[in-house]
């Protein structure tokens, strides 16, 4: 096809951690050019139409206040810029939005940690997510754990399991339609929610927001091949990642690859963006820098993304579902009419 022929597509995107940027950055600035891949500045130049917002815990002590006050961020961020942000709490939110002049925003959770510290009893959990949704007005997806071990499971980097607190909170959330994320569990969290949910009959939602696939590129944060063919079967999304790390270390033109990966896999309807940008100025492991190829830096390349898709083959409406048509679909299905 004629890829110069291309429609700027208005684009959503599954995850960045813009909040704890602001909530841990002196004099953040969210709408400045520079700092932030995710700025408000970056996401109106790459006509993104619907950000996703993560708020980022570790686990240790304060994880739970630091939830509390990302939340206050976001109610605070969408008040300062009204001009320019909207909330996504409901479908007729989210309708507005594609033609509309606003970016819409909807708030997840990343880490379980900061709904329940270690020590905590685990009705904390409950009465802590019930407080953050009603800050929130809405809470799109939770991640049971982010690189580590915490109480509810094994993170990426470790080899624990679904734990009794896990499944305490799964048991919670059937029915609320908030979807549980696979972005940062263990190979056997996953195969624990996987297992758990289907056995007892769970209504929840499955996904794996920021992750690339590992028959690409070999990588624990990336998806085997196993959990790809259960989210299809699930009918979830996986939220392509531009991080370097999970992308491929040295070429660029991989991101494309694990768009085509999927394709060949027949997920059509499950691929999407969850870029994953965060603040890197400060980050101590300067092995990992550059955090992102030029090509997939900020916000603002979604465009030129896209037009590389569209070299590399795409068609069109492949195009519309990744920019936006299957996150699009799978949130109307989710939210309250």
């Amino acid at each position: 096809m004629n890829h110069s022929t291309i429609p700027h597509l208005p684009v959503i995107d599954l995850h960045c951690d813009l909040l704890s940027y602001m909530l841990e950055v002196p004099h953040a600035d969210p709408a400045g050019a520079t700092d932030m891949g995710a700025s408000i500045f970056y996401l109106q130049q790459g006509g993104v139409k619907l950000q996703t917002m993560a708020i980022y815990s570790d686990v240790k002590p304060g994880s739970a206040q630091k939830a509390e006050n990302q939340a206050r961020i976001y109610r605070q961020l969408l008040q300062d810029y009204a001009d320019y942000l909207m909330p996504v709490c409901r479908q007729q939110d989210l309708q507005q939005l594609i033609t509309g002049s606003k970016i819409g925003t909807i708030a997840a959770i990343e880490n379980a940690a900061g709904l329940c510290e270690e020590g905590e009893p685990l009705e904390r959990a409950f009465t802590r997510l019930d407080a953050l949704e009603e800050v929130l007005g809405r809470i799109f997806y939770i991640g049971i754990t982010h690189h580590t071990e915490n109480r509810f499971g094994g993170g990426n980097y470790s080899q624990a399991g679904l734990k009794d607190d896990g499944k305490a909170l799964l048991d919670y959330l059937h029915g609320r339609n908030i979807a549980i994320d696979l972005a940062h569990t263990s190979d056997a969290l996953a195969e624990g929610i996987f297992t758990y949910t289907a056995q007892r009959s769970l209504d929840i939602p499955i996904i794996a927001s920021h992750s690339n696939f590992r028959g690409v590129w070999d990588h624990v944060r990336n998806l085997p091949d196993e959990f790809v063919q259960e989210l299809a079967r699930r009918q979830g999304l996986i939220g392509i990642n531009f991080l370097r790390a999970y992308v491929n270390n040295e070429r660029p033109e991989a991101l494309l690859e694990h768009f085509q990966y999927g394709l060949d896999k027949g997920l059509e309807d499950l691929l999407c963006f969850g870029a994953d940008f965060f603040y890197t100025k400060d980050f101590p492991d300067k092995s990992r820098h550059p955090f992102y190829f030029t090509e997939h830096e900020h916000a603002g390349k979604y465009p030129s993304i896209l037009q590389a898709l569209a070299g590399a083959g795409l068609e069109q409406g492949q195009l519309r579902k990744i920019a936006y048509e299957n996150a699009y679909g799978y949130l109307s299905r989710l939210l309250p009419a």
